[in-house]
């Protein structure tokens, strides 16, 4: 070892360390000029975010210390509790596995998209087998030229996984495929299958198949701990987590009851979840997910095969059907959120997955983005790069402590298949989607193309219609639904009359007074599908009366500019627009601005949802 000698540069030594209380005063100074009388913890909390699950972001993380330190011990990557990943070198040498998902029930086609994707980069495919999918007798023909010793093949067969686990292993067997260089994931889960459908599965040929996956398959896992039902039902990070751990553990019981030691019952387990774009909030989930899983192993009395091997999917809950190309925004950001949560497999949805079967670009361009992230930004190259991070240390440690708590609350109602045919699990993740759903209403959670920015001369992207999903158990939410339906039925009446319902916005005054509000006001109604037809020029209520009767519009009109010029125009303006025709007229301001002058008011956290719905009813817009 080489020993630099002393230059007497210590470049920060007379500068003494700051403390978290001078911080708080430089806060509590700033927020004083903004108007609010706050000090202390009460100045942090002022900047702090609140989320789901009861967790907040606060704006300073600093190193913690005593026993807060002990608690959070992350360990070393490949040792419990596997924090920072379930291998000594995570994905470092290889870069995580890129694993494609194909739909449809054409093996032919299903063939050609699988030959095509592995060709440009994917290194795993994950079939739809069974009733929504490729049957399971044909699955030789969509896997034909496959090397199989070289693609693993994950399937997802629902209440068929029987028939399909049987139809791959015996195609690894007739194509030669030594036992020991198989690599697959059978996708047997009666549970997530329960969840979906409301139909409770034997899970006798699932021991079954486990038992012959661990005595005779070394590279194959039988059983996939899908969590994706629960997020799709609108489930929030904790609860995907917890209910991920009670599925987990009612198969661990299953299996040990079953004959399988509880290692190889471990070793028979592959857990699935959604990474959305909320990037911290997806690799502090993943890694809370390891964690958790090592504590249900080291309860279970093997601590040593603890290790989570986990798949991420970008979630389709925020995927969208207008404006659908921000979704490869999204799934870009929750790739790289995966891939540095260290997720041992990442499936990158296509940006029209939401709107029918994928077309070949869409296709290129989600196993590309994994690729990118990979060879070109390097990502797999650091072994837990958020780690370290007293933000994602912290949200981590929370994130672990939430899930567990909810999972036990599962553990009590008697495990999960209990759970959920008692309601338990479908109350607990309606109530938690309609209080995001409220976010969502009043665009406190934004969706870019959606509920901002929405483009309403966008020609539709058309794609040939996908196999029906499996349903009849919890519900499939997204974000956009709500909107979706404004617009569904925006573009009917745009199809029975040739023109899109229109709101008339009256400019008022110099274009420094209006045009915040008018922009407001004008994302506003495009998100519900309502054409804003603008009057820039509006100088006194005749003119506005005028431009009112020139404009088109559906008896709607909204007043835009700002509080001073309302208190002098409001009144005057509304009822000569009221005389052009306009049967409502709105505000963009909040209520009380020139109190009794117009109808209704929109203004910044107003419920957009119910505003505009409103007005398609007011217009006449059939629902």
């Amino acid at each position: 070892m080489t020993v630099l000698p002393d230059d007497g540069l210590s470049l920060a030594a007379e500068f003494p360390d700051a403390t978290h209380e001078q911080w708080q005063r430089l806060v509590e100074g700033v927020l004083r000029k903004s108007g609010k009388e706050v000090s202390g913890e009460a100045a942090e909390a002022a900047l702090s975010t609140t989320l789901e699950d009861g967790l907040t972001t606060r704006p300073l993380y600093t190193a913690p210390s005593g026993a807060d330190a002990e608690a959070r011990t992350t360990g070393f990557p490949g040792f419990a509790p596997f924090v920072r990943g379930g291998t000594p070198d995570g994905t470092s040498t290889s870069g995580w596995d890129v694993r494609q998902r194909i739909a449809g029930s054409d093996p032919v086609r299903v063939n050609e998209a699988a030959l095509t994707d592995l060709e440009n980069g994917t290194t795993s495919l994950w079939l739809t087998v069974g009733r929504h999918g490729v049957p399971a007798a044909d699955l030789g023909r969509a896997l034909d030229g496959v090397y199989l010793d070289l693609a693993p093949v994950a399937l997802d067969a629902g209440a068929e996984f029987a028939e399909a686990a049987r139809a791959l292993l015996a195609l690894y067997a007739e194509r030669g495929v030594a036992p020991e260089a198989a690599r697959a994931a059978l996708g047997i889960d009666p549970l997530g299958h329960e969840a979906r459908t409301g139909e409770a599965l034997d899970t006798a040929p699932a021991v079954e198949l486990a038992r012959e996956a661990a005595a005779s398959w070394p590279g194959v896992r039988a059983l996939t701990v899908d969590a994706l039902p629960y997020h799709e039902a609108g489930g929030s990070a904790a609860e995907e987590l917890g209910l991920s751990l009670a599925t987990g553990v009612a198969y661990l019981r299953t299996l040990t009851e079953g004959g399988l030691g509880t290692e190889a019952a471990l070793g028979q387990l592959e857990f699935r979840y959604a990474a959305t774009a909320d990037q911290f909030l997806t690799i502090a989930k993943l890694r809370a997910a390891r964690r958790l899983w090592a504590r249900v192993a080291e309860a279970c009395g093997a601590p040593a095969a603890g290790a989570q091997r986990q798949h991420a999917v970008t979630s389709p809950v925020m995927m969208t059907r207008r404006d659908p190309w921000v979704n490869m925004l999204r799934t870009t950001v929750a790739s790289m959120a995966a891939g540095v949560g260290g997720a041992d497999s990442v499936t990158v949805l296509p940006f029209d997955s939401e709107l029918g079967l994928p077309d070949a670009f869409a296709r290129r361009i989600a196993r590309n983005t994994s690729t990118i992230l990979l060879e070109e930004s390097h990502l797999a190259r650091v072994i837990d790069p958020a780690g370290g991070s007293y933000y994602v240390e912290q949200l981590t440690d929370e994130l672990a402590h939430a899930a567990w708590e909810f999972f036990q609350t599962v553990e009590r109602a008697g495990g999960l298949p209990a759970a959920l045919r008692s309601g338990l699990v479908a109350e607990r993740l309606a109530a938690t989607w309609a209080a995001r759903s409220k976010k969502l209403a009043t665009r406190r959670e934004p969706i870019t193309g959606v509920s901002e920015f929405p483009l309403l001369s966008e020609k539709p992207v058309v794609r040939e219609a996908a196999p029906a999903a499996p349903s009849g158990g919890l519900p499939r939410v997204r974000r956009d639904e709500a909107y979706e339906a404004l617009r569904a039925r925006s573009d009917a009446h745009l199809e029975s009359t040739g023109t899109r319902p229109r709101v008339f916005l009256a400019a008022l005054g110099p274009a420094a007074a209006h045009t915040a509000r008018a922009t407001f006001a004008s994302n506003l109604f495009q998100a519900g599908g309502i054409e804003p037809v603008h009057d820039p020029v509006s100088v006194d209520a005749a003119t506005a009366a005028e431009a009112y009767a020139a404009s088109g519009a559906d008896g709607v009109a909204v007043l835009c500019s700002s509080d001073a010029l309302y208190e002098e125009q409001a009144a005057e303006v509304a009822a000569a627009l009221r005389g052009a025709g306009a049967s409502t007229v709105f505000l963009a301001g909040r209520p009380g601005t020139s109190a009794g002058a117009v109808d209704e008011y929109v203004f910044a956290g107003c419920d957009a949802v119910a505003v505009l719905s409103s007005v398609l009813d007011r217009m006449g817009v059939a629902q």
